[in-house]
């Protein structure tokens, strides 16, 4: 017999959202990162454009051949760190909307969502390690001066 003050429905559901919350935080978490990747993706981007619009000596075109290809590299694993986390953003939804489901329905899917949790924090794991990869290619990288005008 279901108590008017707290019925079941309401006691389930409240319990799927404090069970929720800790993929919802995680969730967070994982957006922050993809907002600082994408970040690095962009000025990758915008200094191989300025690398290509540029014009000059053919030792000067070398190192920039080479920067290119450094870009291009660091742009590659960039990419997949963002795919990667997405990935796992993705299954984080669906371990939240699973977890409901279970509640609402009643349905056994504790091994699902743990499977899906599973793979969402692989997924991440593969992210953050193309992410570490770009980063210390990126650090790396060596920073030249420019010549001093003589005049």
């Amino acid at each position: 017999m279901m108590s008017p003050q707290n019925p079941d429905g309401v006691t389930d559901v409240a319990k799927a959202i404090q069970l929720a919350l800790a993929p919802v935080f995680l969730l967070t978490g994982v957006a922050g990162l993809l907002n600082v990747m994408t970040g690095r993706l962009s000025r990758i981007i915008d200094r191989g454009r300025v690398l290509t619009e540029e014009t000059g000596s053919a030792r000067r075109r070398d190192d920039v051949e080479r920067e290119v290809q450094s870009l291009e590299t660091r742009r590659r694993f960039t990419s997949v760190a963002i795919t990667a986390c997405t990935t796992a953003a993705l299954l984080l939804c669906v371990v939240i909307v699973a977890m409901f489901v279970e509640v609402l329905l009643g349905a056994p899917l504790r091994w699902v969502i743990a499977a899906l949790f599973s793979a969402a924090t692989l997924v991440l794991v593969v992210g953050l390690a193309y992410f570490l990869r770009e980063v210390h290619l990126a650090t790396k990288s060596r920073i030249r001066l420019l010549p001093r005008d003589p005049g």
